[in-house]
């Protein structure tokens, strides 16, 4: 049987498709202020930053490393681990891995995994709720600020998330506010933290509140909004700009700068070829750092059953009967 899939030319840009009306699902006028409050709100505080008062050298490194070590809390757990199950951990690792997701403020896992799932069924279809088709910043950031009871709703949470509701955690974690005040409680420990040091290295209360607003508005409030938009731009970028390498029958391109910023999750093309995978790197150079990541844990004994690619697949399953025979 010949495979649909076929490679196009490297860098050669697929045949634009048709504009997407919005989702019917959808009115304009009917905001979801539970996410444009505290979107609007973040941004705002991330734009502290400009003051010379709170910049710090400190600040801006815990900033950068911040954004690879939190926004890994979405790449690897929330999309990877618990979005495909393209592997497994420990409970306790899950439960951990969870609680710096949270720390981004992308959601409960169960309405993110139900959404990208729910994206996946119908991805640059009119029934796609991040489609750049309809418009690039709907895509980027406009879809998540107003109702869409198709995704939004109970039923929908059932039919994508059923494995994670089953888990008293994450059933939990829907139930109750306590994912909010994981935020807000890792915000303060950054407060604290900062606080500690500047009033050990500058000695008064002055320096010790000028640190510890530092490291916050930094470390949390700016890299938050970092966060964000790196993943807000897998979303929209890396459905518009790049190259394919399969026909998918929708609009994923492989985006260089999205796999560089969300450490591999830009090779977006490869994923939607392949969304059980691992890893989206299929040729040398298209670098995949989260299943670096996913790689490392399996030989420290923390990863395990890690999807290998379909073309590993399908060679395993041709040479079953062969095995079944020796």
């Amino acid at each position: 049987m010949t495979n649909p899939a076929h490679h196009t030319i490297e860098g050669a840009v697929a045949e634009p498709r048709a504009r997407l009306p919005l989702p019917d699902t959808v009115t304009l006028g009917n905001i979801r202020w539970s996410y444009l409050a505290p979107i609007a709100v973040v941004h705002l505080l991330a734009l502290l930053a400009v003051m010379p008062w709170l910049f710090s050298w400190t600040g801006l490194i815990v900033m950068v490393v911040g954004v690879h070590l939190f926004g890994q809390g979405i790449n690897l757990c929330y999309h990877r681990l618990l979005g495909h199950r393209s592997f497994t951990v420990p409970l306790w690792f899950e439960r951990f891995l969870v609680i710096v997701a949270l720390c981004c403020m992308e959601d409960t896992p169960v309405k993110w995994v139900a959404t990208h799932r729910f994206h996946h069924k119908h991805s640059d279809d009119p029934h796609d709720p991040h489609s750049p088709l309809v418009a690039f910043l709907w895509a980027h950031v406009g879809w998540l600020l107003f109702e869409n009871p198709a995704v939004h709703s109970v039923d929908t949470y059932r039919k994508y998330a059923s494995d994670l509701l089953k888990d008293p955690f994450y059933l939990k974690l829907e139930k109750s506010y306590l994912w909010v005040w994981v935020y807000v409680a890792h915000a303060a420990l950054y407060f604290l933290a900062g606080a500690v040091c500047g009033a050990l290295i500058g000695g008064t209360a002055v320096s010790a509140v000028q640190f510890g607003l530092s490291l916050l508005v930094w470390g949390v409030f700016v890299r938050t909004v970092v966060v964000w938009h790196i993943t807000w731009s897998v979303n929209s970028l890396t459905h518009v700009f790049g190259y394919t390498s399969y026909q998918t029958g929708e609009n994923s391109r492989n985006n260089w700068l999205v796999a560089l910023l969300a450490v591999g999750e830009g090779w977006h093309n490869n994923h939607h070829y392949d969304p059980a995978s691992a890893s989206v790197q299929h040729r040398w150079w298209e670098i995949d750092i989260t299943y670096y990541h996913i790689w490392l844990l399996e030989r420290l004994g923390l990863a395990r059953a890690v999807v290998p690619p379909k073309r590993v697949r399908r060679a395993a399953r041709k040479l079953e009967p062969v095995a079944r025979d020796e």
